[in-house]
């Protein structure tokens, strides 16, 4: 990878964490460029990581082999359709970390013809701990998922999709889903404040079990149910908590909000792609 140029449009949260993952694991910051409408966060941007920067899309695309999109979904058509010009004639993998936007949608708005990866990472990536679900359209080379999953395990793990579909079940889950977690850790906090804890207290407890959870669910091959299970013994006191958050429906809860979430994925997904037509 590290004889390739890529170039960033978009300099803000994601996009930085990409470019700070991957100088992090060597890349070289002279082979990143990156355009960025605000003039602030392109020197910090170029201080930090010794990168190139520049104010336009065009300017930053011309001649490199990566481009990824890296902007508000909101700004994504206007965005994809000055760099697409650009990108015609050579093999450029393009790939898009916007949530919403699908592949047909990008594809009118570059102008045809262009291997796409659309990834969905979460916030986690911004500190090189994400979830990134990608899928590769049919133009994309072996080379190329490879240069694109090199790109996105910079700030975590990568799975691929088959069907793009599975993007808005993806959504609910891993993109909402740093959300749910800090739920349940707000509510936890508030309980161990309510049993008598310090807040600082209760605070720290709270990270550091939440954090030696996930541990201990991504260091084994055991499933989540087996580990619950290990560590709730007949007739002690995670049994009984156990049993109120299950009588109490947790699980129906959780199923509800992520079909919940789905849809709205689904519904903003064809509101964003239906632009072209306003």
């Amino acid at each position: 990878m590290e004889h390739y140029t890529i170039a960033f449009i978009g300099g803000g949260n994601m996009g930085g964490s990409l470019i700070g993952g991957l100088i992090a694991d060597g890349f070289d910051g002279g082979r990143i460029r990156v355009a960025e409408p605000d003039a602030q966060r392109r020197d910090a941007l170029a201080s930090r990581f010794g990168v190139i920067t520049s104010g336009a899309a065009s300017e930053a695309v011309a001649g490199c082999d990566v481009v990824v999109l890296a902007v508000k979904p909101q700004v994504m058509r206007a965005v994809a359709m000055e760099a697409g010009p650009h990108l015609q004639g050579r093999p450029v993998l393009v790939i898009s970390v916007a949530a919403g936007i699908r592949e047909a949608a990008l594809e009118r708005w570059l102008g045809g013809g262009l291997p796409i990866v659309r990834a969905m990472p979460n916030t986690p990536a911004l500190v090189q701990s994400g979830a990134s679900a990608l899928h590769a359209n049919p133009r994309v080379s072996r080379a190329q998922r490879s240069l694109a999953e090199s790109v996105m395990r910079a700030v975590g793990l990568t799975v691929w999709l088959d069907d793009e579909d599975q993007m808005d079940a993806v959504t609910a889950l891993s993109g909402s889903g740093p959300a749910y977690i800090f739920l349940v850790m707000e509510a936890m906090e508030q309980a161990g404040r309510e049993l008598g804890l310090t807040p600082e207290t209760a605070r720290l407890l709270t990270l550091q079990t939440a954090f030696g959870a996930a541990k201990m669910a991504l260091e084994t091959s055991e499933d989540t149910r087996a580990l619950r299970q290990h560590v709730t013994s007949p007739g002690g006191t995670t049994e009984q908590a156990v049993g109120v958050l299950t009588e109490g429906g947790i699980q129906r809860l959780f199923s509800q909000a992520l079909k919940a979430a789905h849809r709205r994925a689904v519904e903003l997904a064809e509101q964003l792609g239906e632009r072209d037509n306003e």
